[in-house]
């Protein structure tokens, strides 16, 4: 409940605007939204609570000079985002991996809901596309490169470097690896985003440096192949349905200000 209280108050506080009121969504993201949390009383934990919004900003922020793109704040345990809504809507155009997995989110994570999300959610169908293979290789390749190279290691904090010194590579970065070459698969074959992970057990033991680090690189060559055989092979659109998009998001915004075409 204490918890609870401390993200109400950095929502109902944020400087541009109450974005617990403005939020057509909120719910969790990362480990929690995975399945793969670990709680702090574990010695090898590094988990924050993290949560990921979408934010109608209010008219002056539309019709003025006003501008807001996302709103960032880590205080505790908690780990806040909120994007602009047509922001979010331009990112999951692009298959970003983040955004993407909003739409998905089983319900049981979500903090608060609404008709606009709904919407979205009932029209998720016109974000899966083939370009899902490029944005979840891309960000893949980052998670690959940061576990072998130990990248950004200043923005770490003190846990986790201690971690990555016990294990001599960033099992966190390894874990984001192989569950996002997974849910690209998935994708590809399926059309719909697995965000709750049924490998989560398997997850977590390599997040917590269960595994070795080539055991780790020998599953993600495999696991990069499938996703290039999956991509050839995969039934869904080349490109998303962008005037299908721009009608709904056209919807969303009239409804939500109460204005006619």
């Amino acid at each position: 409940m204490k918890n609870m209280r401390l993200l109400n108050a950095i929502l109902n506080e944020a400087p541009q605007f109450n974005m617990w009121s403005r939020s057509i969504v909120l719910c969790y993201r990362g480990s929690i939204a995975h399945g793969t949390h670990v709680p702090n009383t574990e010695p090898n934990s590094i988990d924050d609570q993290d949560v990921i919004g979408v934010a109608i900003p209010p008219k002056p922020w539309f019709f003025g000079l006003k501008e807001f793109e996302q709103f960032e704040h880590k205080e505790g345990c908690w780990d806040v985002l909120i994007y602009d809504f047509r922001k979010f809507v331009r990112l999951l155009i692009k298959s970003n991996p983040n955004v993407m997995q909003v739409l998905w989110t089983p319900e049981k994570h979500i903090l608060k809901t609404s008709p606009a999300f709904q919407d979205l959610v009932s029209n998720r169908h016109l974000f899966a596309h083939k370009g899902i293979y490029k944005s979840f290789c891309g960000y893949s390749h980052g998670q690959l490169h940061k576990m072998e190279n130990m990248a950004y290691r200043g923005y770490m904090g003190e846990k986790r470097k201690q971690l990555v010194e016990k294990f001599g590579y960033d099992c966190k970065n390894a874990q984001h690896l192989i569950r996002l070459l997974r849910q690209g698969v998935e994708f590809l074959q399926t059309g719909e985003l697995v965000v709750e992970r049924p490998d989560r057990a398997e997850l977590i033991q390599i997040k917590t440096g269960q595994w070795s680090i080539e055991k780790v690189k020998g599953l993600a060559a495999r696991l990069f192949a499938a996703m290039e055989q999956a991509h050839a092979k995969s039934q869904l659109p080349e490109q998303p349905n962008i005037p299908a998009i721009d009608e709904l998001v056209q919807i969303v915004l009239r409804c939500e200000f109460r204005v006619d075409r």
